[in-house]
């Protein structure tokens, strides 16, 4: 079953882009529109823009525009129906179903939906297992001895597994589920060498379900509660269609809001981390679970922050083997700073030691950014050993050269010259090394993917040249650019819109690019049914070509700040103060290219009938039609200000 047109239509009406945008990125107002580092791509420069008037968004960095509906879709990785859905649910929309998939789309949509059923049935089936009494003894007494209380396990969907082999299998089989859904769910196993005998892969453990960022259970990972060796102490859910680890953070769902507010985002290790900072009233925090932090993982982050403070357990060894994680979220442009607690703690066991107000005041008194941090790990070596300062410097200067803001490295610069006592004038040498050595590394992979991409090409048919088709699609597009954008401007004294002057004056011009004749020709038709021509008509385009090519037309990449208009008294003159004249340019440039092309035609025609001998008469009226034609042309040109040679 798919959404029907009625619900898609009611959320298109109600969702609002500042507000979907907003719950995932922090958004900043200059001039009429909203701005923010683009959540696709990683940027310092904000060039994500975010039009409310339009409802529409665009990135002038990567190319991603779109309206509310499409940015879920490409913020999620999910499709339409599925963004609908989430949309429908946040503004309290009843979501009403028709069939009209293709098989195809349908057997998809329904794997996928039936995946995240069975995760949820998973979730709710271990939480319950707390109220057993096997649950009691085990699970909930784990939970109560680390302080959890009853709020936090119900934020957190904790719950436990219990001793067996099959109890979540068989429950799930009496609910109706398959075993094919269970297996890529990947809640239960095959036997190896009979794979009819299928039981469960979390048992006898405590489990912390894992949520994506809209807050579906996608996954779970579980603690052994037992000293049995043979038995890893967590084990997590595998890869499925719905679940990918690293794209993952757990806690992300819970925290993405304070992280927002807060403009700093936790990160620690693992789930009991999470909540025990959650039980110290900090919320903001997040865990890679143990793995190696990934670039999607990053990208994570950075759709709300770009502030990361990373928490450490105070085993020096362990934390010199994870600084790896430090130079990734340098390099994808993240300001970070690090605490680390006591030998023998890690901020779960930290935080039940020392209570909520002590450990909050200590994550204040002891961050550090990335530069102190780093030498004081290796401040008894350098005190001993001046060859191992020299390394430390390097490394140091290592760090400094991923990050891409080139003042932020020379004010690291500056402090590591100050903290490490060696000339700030050396420093830079060496940092200016390291960075020649990064742009010729990524210069020699940028040429070896060229060659590649070169003997790719000569396989390929060869490219034609361009012709006088992509010299009309500039001029065609700017003339459907006024028209999307201004079309449904009254014209000044006079009845009627400003579009139908446009369409008049390019009624004998034949556009040649396929798209915008597929766009204009949509155009016309809704100008004569007499539907308002505003920019909202081509955002409800099923045609994705035609709605991201309007969207690309009406975004504006540079506007001037009401604040400095208003400070220093400057007036602008805008294209829609004078439409009348913008307009007349822009179709003159249009039937000068027109002109031009006929004339190229005339001295061919002229030509032809020289070299087959044509009657003179004939060669006459051709000669006649080109200079008509180049007078028209003149004329133009002195209009539009074209100096002729």
């Amino acid at each position: 079953m798919s959404i029907s047109k009625f619900t898609s239509d009611k959320v298109k009406e109600r969702a609002d882009i500042v507000e979907v945008v907003g719950d995932y990125i922090p958004l900043k107002k200059k001039g009429q529109n909203l701005w923010a580092c683009c959540p696709f791509h990683g940027e310092k420069t904000p060039s994500f823009s975010l039009s409310p008037t339009k409802q529409i968004y665009k990135c002038f960095g990567c190319g991603k525009a779109g309206d509310p509906i499409q940015f879920v879709m490409d913020i999620e990785g999910i499709g339409f129906q599925e963004a609908i859905r989430q949309l429908a649910k946040k503004y309290g929309i009843e979501v009403e179903e028709e069939a009209s998939l293709s098989p195809e789309q349908h057997q998809e949509h329904n794997e996928r939906e039936s995946l995240f059923i069975a995760v949820n049935f998973a979730k709710d089936f271990f939480v319950k297992n707390l109220g057993t009494d096997e649950g009691k003894a085990i699970g909930l007494s784990y939970f109560k001895e680390r302080g959890f209380t009853q709020q936090i396990l119900e934020k957190f969907d904790l719950g436990y597994a219990l001793e067996g082999w099959d109890h979540l299998f068989k429950a799930a089989k009496a609910a109706g589920f398959e075993e094919e859904i269970l297996l890529k769910a990947g809640l239960i196993l095959q036997k190896e060498g009979e794979t009819e005998r299928l039981y469960d892969r979390f048992r006898n453990r405590v489990t912390f379900t894992i949520h994506n960022v809209s807050g579906k259970a996608i996954g779970f990972g579980a603690r052994i509660l037992t000293k049995d060796k043979n038995q890893p102490k967590y084990i997590n859910s595998p890869e499925t269609p719905i679940y990918h680890k690293s794209d993952v953070l757990y806690g992300m769902f819970q925290a993405k809001k304070a992280i927002r507010e807060l403009n700093n985002c936790y990160l620690v290790e693992g789930y009991t981390d999470v909540i025990s900072l959650h039980l110290a009233g900090i919320e903001n925090v997040v865990a890679s679970s143990g793995t190696s932090l990934t670039e999607g993982q990053i990208k994570l982050i950075q759709r709300f922050t770009h502030q990361v403070t990373v928490l450490y357990d105070g085993d020096a060894a362990g934390i010199k083997a994870s600084l790896r994680g430090i130079d990734l979220l340098l390099e994808g442009g993240l300001q970070v700073k690090a605490v680390t607690f006591p030998d023998g703690d890690d901020p779960d066991s930290y935080s039940r030691k020392v209570g909520t107000q002590a450990f909050q005041d200590y994550l204040k008194e002891k961050s550090q950014d990335f530069i102190a941090f780093k030498i004081s790990l290796y401040k008894d070596e350098i005190a001993k050993d001046p060859i191992r300062k020299a390394g430390v410097i390097r490394e140091v200067l290592e760090s400094i050269s991923k990050i891409p803001d080139p003042i932020l490295r020379s004010v690291y610069a500056k402090e590591t010259s100050l903290l490490l006592d060696i000339e700030e004038e050396i420093v830079h040498v060496e940092l200016n090394k390291l960075l020649l050595k990064s742009q010729k590394e990524s210069f020699q992979r940028s040429k070896e993917q060229k060659e590649m991409e070169e003997q790719v090409a000569d396989l390929l048919p060869p490219k034609q040249n361009l012709d006088s088709h992509d010299i009309f699609r500039i001029q065609e597009r700017e003339t459907l650019r006024l028209l999307i954008n201004y079309g449904g401007h009254p014209l000044e004294q006079e009845e009627g819109y400003f579009c139908q002057y446009i369409l008049n004056e390019i009624k004998e011009v034949e556009f040649k690019t396929p798209l915008y004749i597929k766009m204009l020709s949509l155009y016309k038709n809704w100008v004569e049914q007499g539907t308002p021509p505003t920019h909202a008509i081509f955002l409800n385009q099923a045609d994705a070509e035609v709605k991201q090519e309007a969207i690309a037309l009406m975004s504006q990449k540079h506007e001037v700040s009401a604040h400095w208009k208003d400070k220093f008294q400057i007036f602008i003159q805008f294209e829609s103060d004078d439409l009348a004249h913008t307009a007349f340019k822009s179709i003159l440039r249009l039937k000068r290219r027109l002109l031009q092309k006929l004339m190229e035609e005339a001295i061919q025609k002229i030509k032809e009938a020289e070299s087959t001998g044509q009657d003179q008469n004939q060669v006459g009226e051709f000669q006649t039609i080109y200079l008509e034609l180049k007078k028209m042309k003149l004329s133009m040109d002195k209009e539009l200000g074209i100096v002729v040679g």
